[in-house]
């Protein structure tokens, strides 16, 4: 599984170059179970790019593993697609050389052969080195010489992927994109006598299929710009989908990959893993804190690299290897971590995750690997549960939630385990408080002194403290000074980051001087608005007439909080101050939050906002549509009135200053009691 997010920098690689006859690119006929389709004729004044007369795309499960053909005959029409001529071919050399069938170029009734004259260049790098990635893909190119507007280019290749990991447990997905070129396009599935899987598919590529004895295909003419339901989850957008699978379910898949970690985590009698093991259980002697000594042992010593030369695209390596050579993808670093915590007696298991947020729906899914692309630990320690990821920052401690929200996971264990769903809830600490202090004591026209803390959670903060946490001090205020001084920041005097491990945030504080933005409002009067004291107010929940109107709405997890306290001059008096109205709204599932107070010579605000329904039903969606008319999306506007103004009530909000709580506390006010009430009864 591969791991997104955490790169290595400052790698290079040259690639070597080889004739495509030197490494193994091979010609061939096509093969008997990918017969292309009958060619779709151009229409009259056919415009656009190209018009594809066919396109064939076939997978092909044999006790090989899998292989997939692509055949495509295009007529060219513009000038911009004559880059159809760079035809480029990646493949796995574990899995065997690609096979091409044609490369002819097609004009006034002649076919001209391309591979008579040209061949492929065959160019090894690791392309995705930045993302410090070795994947060991070849990757052949060939430039069709000489090609022309009007001309017809036709290709035909099969390539394999044969995962030794796999066995002859075959999956995937066929789909088709939403938005094709006009012309003629085929998906099909074939398999060997006796090697049929599991097949499903979409409602729209049901109706299109043509089912045979060992093969299943499905034809489109001229198909359709497929638009998803408009704003509703992941699992109801896949569209002209199929998928296939040889695992029977979730728990074969479970068992099959179970295994494979166990031996990658044994650590060998003689290994020096054994010493630090023993190291960390004699620094400390709570279960939790071996397990995070351990943890950032794995996270901080070995370097993250995804690994997946030869078989390593599924296979881990194993804990000794990873720590012999200090680098390690998501699975190497997974049986690191799992074979310092059998050795420190803590009970730890595999969990294989979906980082990309795209794992709504994996229950009515077939089971297929592929949809998994992260590999991280969860283990029982003092009667709970902990997340352990080894690909993420050493400041990541293990946490009773993981880092992200995953909706479905897979635990892989011996005996097989099913697909568990994770329970979503609104988040309890806000994902991001923005802390403005402004102190404007030296009068109206004088600049204000600033002090502006950010503390971010999640994903969001471990990106921040890793990129930032590397600078000097001195890199640190030079590069803020140059990002923020400008028509709003003057100066900028100070600038401290650091991570709470106890938050579970990145915390970044920059201190210097503004110029306020006071608007004159005549007669000695000032007002102004405070900064994130604003909201914008929320879109209507609709979609087109020819969509399903009944599907649910999505809304994306979100928890903000921003938190401004000014000291007004000191030539004021705090009975001339006002502010503008607050709120607690609910709309569309999500809480909008705003309160003001006026105490000890300053003004408060408090804005808070948090999804508290990741979904919400159509019927509720289209009642809320009618109440964005009186959605308050004023800004957090203050005033003073030197002739006089209302003192605040006694039954006022009671609003903590910048400077009153610890903001990284987990019981921080930025929601309204009631609000909090609201979300924990549903």
């Amino acid at each position: 599984m591969r791991k997104t997010g955490w790169a290595l920098l400052g790698l290079a690689l040259a690639h070597v170059s080889a004739k495509a006859e030197e490494t193994g690119v091979k010609r061939g006929p096509t093969p008997d179970w990918a017969v292309p389709s009958a060619l779709m004729p151009v229409p009259e004044g056919a415009s656009g790019l190209l018009f594809v007369r066919r396109q064939d795309i076939v997978a092909h499960l044999d006790d090989r593993g899998q292989a997939q053909y692509l055949g495509y005959r295009m007529r060219i029409l513009h000038p911009n697609a004559l880059q159809l001529g760079n035809i480029s071919i990646a493949w796995n050399p574990v899995s065997g050389p690609p096979v091409v069938h044609m490369i002819n170029v097609h004009r006034d009734g002649a076919t001209i052969d391309v591979l008579k004259n040209a061949s492929f260049e065959i160019l090894r790098r690791e392309g995705q080195l930045e993302a410090a990635m070795l994947d060991g893909i070849l990757t052949a190119v060939l430039r069709v010489p000489d090609l022309r507007v009007g001309d017809e280019l036709e290709v035909g290749l099969t390539t394999r992927s044969n995962d030794p990991t796999l066995a002859k447990n075959d999956s995937g997905m066929l789909f088709l994109l939403p938005s094709p070129q006009p012309g003629r396009f085929r998906l099909g599935l074939s398999w060997d006598k006796g090697a049929k899987p599991a097949i499903r598919m979409t409602p729209d590529m049901a109706a299109v299929a043509q089912t045979g004895e060992q093969r299943v295909d499905f034809l489109f003419d001229n198909p359709a710009t497929l638009t998803p339901p408009k704003g509703t989850p992941t699992r109801y957008q896949w569209q002209r989908i199929v998928e296939y699978s040889d695992f029977a379910d979730w728990a074969a898949v479970s068992r099959h990959f179970a295994p494979l970690y166990v031996e990658a985590a044994r650590i060998s009698g003689k290994s020096p893993l054994k010493a630090e093991a023993q190291r960390i259980a004699s620094a400390h002697t709570r279960p939790l804190d071996r397990a995070a000594a351990a943890l950032k042992l794995v996270q901080q010593d070995v370097h993250y690299i995804y690994v997946g030369l030869g078989n390593g695209n599924l296979t881990p390596a194993t804990a000794d290897e990873t720590w012999q050579r200090r680098y390690g993808d998501c699975k190497g670093k997974t049986a690191l971590l799992l074979g310092l915590l059998a050795e420190l007696g803590i009970r730890a298991e595999a969990v294989v995750v979906n980082n990309q947020g795209h794992d709504d729906g994996f229950d009515e899914r077939l089971p297929n690997p592929g949809l998994f692309d992260h590999v991280l630990v969860r283990a029982q320690i003092d009667g709970k549960t902990y997340w352990l990821d080894g690909t993420l920052p050493p400041v990541a401690a293990p946490a009773l939630d993981p880092v992200i929200d995953y909706r479905w996971v897979l635990p892989l264990s011996l005996r097989g385990s099913a697909l568990e769903k994770r329970k979503w809830r609104p988040a309890d600490r806000p994902d991001e408080i923005t802390l403005f202090e402004i102190d404007a004591r030296a009068g109206f026209d004088q600049p204000a002194r600033i002090r502006n803390t950010t503390i971010t959670r999640g994903i969001a903060g471990l990106q921040q403290y890793a990129q930032l946490s590397g600078l000097s001090a001195d890199q640190l205020l030079t590069g803020m000074r140059q990002q923020l001084v400008g028509s709003t920041w003057q100066t900028v005097e100070d600038v401290k980051l650091r991570y709470d491990p106890k938050a579970g945030a990145s915390v970044l504080t920059v201190v210097g001087a503004w110029e306020v933005d006071w608007d004159d409002d005549g007669d000695g009067g000032r007002s102004l608005a405070l900064p994130g004291g604003g909201f914008s107010p929320p879109e209507k929940r609709m979609r087109p007439d020819d969509q399903d109107q009944t599907l649910p709405f999505a809304n994306k997890p979100e928890f903000s909080c921003a938190v401004t306290t000014l000291r007004f001059p000191s030539t004021t008096d705090a009975a001339n101050w006002t502010y503008k109205s607050g709120f607690d709204t609910s709309i569309f599932g999500q809480n909008y939050y705003r309160a003001f107070d006026v105490r000890d010579g300053s003004i408060r605000m408090i804005r808070g906002f948090r999804v508290d329904q990741i979904e919400i039903d159509a019927a509720s969606a289209l009642q809320d549509n009618d109440r964005i008319a009186a959605f308050d999306n004023s800004k957090g506007w203050i005033f003073y009135e030197p002739t006089g103004g209302a003192s605040p009530s006694p039954v006022r909000t009671l609003v903590p200053a910048t400077y009153d709580i610890d903001w990284t506390a987990a019981d921080v006010p930025c929601l309204s009691p009631a609000a909090i009430n609201r979300a924990a009864a549903r």
